[in-house]
C-alpha cells in the first residue's frame, strides 16, 4: 500500500528503447587531460633511492650469494637492519624458499637493490613478526597464488613499507596487518592486487597509506578468470576499523583502484589522483562511516560501463559506487555518515550510485559474504524468522545504504570524451524488488522506498556540467534535474546544472 501511494507521486521519464541503442551509441574513449604537475604522488621511475653506505651496526647482504637474506635473517636477533647491497638478491630454487623477519627487523636496500622471486618463489617477507620495516627495495618476479601477497604474507601487524618498487608479481603486491603504513611506493603491474589488506579471523585497524602511486595492478585479468570473484583492483580491504588513503596517484589498473569491502569503517579518502582506471574510481561496500573529499576522479569506469552498455545492462556503474554502505553512529567514527564532498568528478562513466540490494543482508543466501553479520549483530543465526522481522534486527541484519551527503563536487562530464551518448551521465539512487529468500522481512518495494525518501540520503550544493541525469528508486526509472529536485526527492537543493560541459 506505502509502494503504491508513493508511486502514484513520482514524475519520471521511464527509459523506454535506450537499451537497443546503447551498443551503437558506445564508440571508442579518446584521451583526457594528462596529470598536472604536482597533481599525484609520481614514484614509478622516480623512486627515493636508499643509502649508498651500509647504516650503522647493519649487517650487509651478498647479491652474490643465493639466499643470503635468509641466512642471515635466521643469524641475527630481533630488531637487526639488514643493508641489501646493490644488485639482484636472490632466496633459493624452493618454491617455498622465503624470508622470515623477526620482531622488529629493518631492511634497508642500497641503490639498484633487488629482491626477485625468479618466478619460482611464492613469497618474498612472511611471518607474524610486529614491526618490521622494509624500504627501498624493488621486489619482483614472486608468484603468490590468487588471494595471497608477497611482503607480509601473513599480514603481521605494525609493518612499515616505504619507497619501494613492487613490481611483476602475480597475486597481490602486499599484504597488511594492523598499524602498517605504506608510504612512497610503487606498486605496479601485479597480477591481481598491489595492496589487500586482510588477517584471517581478525578486523584490522589504523592503515595509512600516503604518497604512493598504484598503476597497472590485475594484469591477469581475475574477473574475467573467475567471474563475480570481487578480487581485483589496485587495492581491496576486508573490515579494516580506521584507513586514512592520502596524496595517492591511483591509475590505469585493470579494475577498481579503491575498493572497501565488507565491514570497513573510519576511511578517510583525500587528495587522491585517481584516474583511468578500467573499473570504479571507488567502491565502499557492505560497510560504514567514511570521508571522501578534495579528489580528483578522472576517467574511471570506462571499460566495466562499456560492458554494461554493450550487453544492454542499464544498472546505473559508476566512478563512486556506494554498496550497502552508510554512516552509523552507533559504530565509532570521525563522522556517522559517508561524507562526499570536495571532489571533483572529470569525464568518468557516470558519476555517483547508491544503491542497496534488498535481498543482500545477514544470514541471507544472497549475502556473497557468507558466515558475516553486520556489524550490529553479533550472531547471524539470529537474524531469521521470526526474530528478523522485529526491532531491533530488522533494521540491523541489513547493510544500509544511509546517511549518504553528497555536497560541494563538481561533475563534469562530455560524452564526446567518454565515446558514449546514453547511460553514461548518470547519479543514481537506487534499490531492487526484494524477492528472496521467501522468509525475508525486505520483499517487495521496502528496501527501495527507505534509500530513496526514508534513509536521509542527500546530494545538495553541487556543480554539474553535461547532459546528466538522474536515477531514483528503480534502474529503468529516469528523471530529469528538475525532476530530481522536485518532490518526492528533493534532492540538489543549491545546485547548479548546465546541460553541456564547459
Amino acid at each position: 500500500m506505502i509502494a503504491s501511494r508513493r508511486s502514484a507521486g513520482r514524475t519520471v521519464a521511464l527509459v523506454l528503447g535506450v537499451l537497443a541503442i546503447v551498443a551503437s551509441a558506445c564508440t571508442g574513449p579518446q584521451a583526457i587531460d594528462p596529470p598536472k604537475p604536482g597533481e599525484g604522488a609520481t614514484i614509478c621511475g622516480n623512486a627515493r633511492p636508499g643509502p649508498a653506505e651500509p647504516p650503522s651496526g647493519a649487517v650487509i647482504v651478498d647479491p652474490g650469494v643465493t639466499g643470503d637474506l635468509t641466512t642471515a635473517t635466521n643469524r641475527n636477533p630481533r630488531g637487526t637492519t639488514f643493508w641489501l647491497a646493490p644488485g639482484v638478491h636472490t632466496l633459493g630454487p624452493g618454491q617455498y624458499d622465503q624470508v622470515a623477519p623477526k620482531d622488529g627487523s629493518r631492511y634497508v636496500g642500497a641503490p639498484g637493490a633487488v629482491l626477485d622471486g625468479d618466478d619460482r618463489n611464492r613469497y618474498a617477507f612472511t611471518g607474524k613478526a610486529a614491526g618490521v620495516t622494509i624500504t627501498h627495495l624493488t621486489v619482483r618476479n614472486f608468484v603468490p597464488p590468487v588471494n595471497e601477497g608477497v611482503v607480509n604474507h601473513d599480514s603481521g601487524n605494525g609493518w612499515t613499507i616505504a619507497h619501494n618498487t613492487l613490481i611483476d608479481n602475480t597475486g597481490a603486491a602486499m599484504m597488511a596487518g594492523s598499524r602498517q603504513r605504506i608510504i612512497g611506493n610503487c606498486v605496479k603491474n601485479n597480477g591481481q592486487y598491489g595492496l589487500n589488506a586482510f588477517q584471517a579471523g581478525n578486523q584490522l585497524h589504523d592503515i595509512l597509506l600516503r604518497d604512493n602511486e598504484f598503476v597497472g595492478n590485475n594484469t591477469d585479468d581475475l574477473e574475467n578468470q573467475i567471474p563475480g570473484c570481487g578480487c581485483t583492483g589496485a587495492m581491496k580491504f576486508w573490515s579494516v576499523d580506521g584507513a586514512d588513503i592520502a596524496g595517492n596517484w591511483i591509475h590505469h589498473n585493470h579494475g577498481p583502484g579503491i575498493w572497501a569491502d565488507t565491514n570497513n569503517n573510519d576511511f578517510l579518502i583525500e587528495n587522491n589522483l585517481i584516474e583511468h582506471n578500467d573499473g570504479a574510481a571507488i567502491i565502499y561496500e557492505t560497510s560504514y562511516n567514511a570521508i571522501i573529499r578534495d579528489n580528483a576522479l578522472r576517467g574511471n569506469n570506462w571499460a566495466a560501463g562499456r560492458e554494461f552498455a554493450i550487453r544492454a545492462d542499464n544498472f546505473p556503474v559508476a566512478a563512486l559506487y556506494i554498496s550497502e554502505s552508510g554512516g552509523e553512529p552507533r559504530v565509532p567514527a570521525r563522522t556517522g555518515k559517508i561524507e562526499v564532498y570536495r571532489n571533483t568528478f572529470k569525464n568518468n562513466w557516470s558519476g555517483i550510485t547508491l544503491w542497496e540490494n534488498a535481498d543482500r543482508f545477514c544470514n541471507s543466501p544472497a549475502n556473497t559474504s557468507r558466515g558475516i553479520c553486520t556489524l550490529l549483530v553479533d550472531t547471524p543465526r539470529r537474524c531469521a524468522r521470526p526474530e528478523i522481522a522485529t526491532a531491533p534486527l530488522y533494521d540491523d541484519c541489513r547493510w544500509k545504504t544511509q546517511r549518504v551527503d553528497i555536497h560541494h563536487n563538481r561533475f563534469l562530464l562530455d560524452p564526446e570524451v567518454v565515446g558514449c551518448r546514453v547511460l553514461c551521465a548518470r547519479m543514481a539512487v537506487v534499490a531492487n524488488f526484494g524477492t528472496f529468500p521467501g522468509w525475508s522481512p525486505y520483499r517487495g518495494d521496502e528496501v527501495r522506498e527507505a534509500i530513496t525518501e526514508e534513509q536521509r540520503n542527500r546530494w545538495h550544493h553541487n556543480d554539474y556540467r553535461g547532459p546528466w541525469t538522474f536515477s531514483a528508486y528503480d534502474t529503468n526509472i529516469s528523471i530529469s534535474f528538475t525532476q530530481w529536485r522536485a518532490a518526492p526527492y528533493l534532492q540538489d537543493t543549491g545546485s547548479t546544472f548546465v546541460p553541456v560541459s564547459e
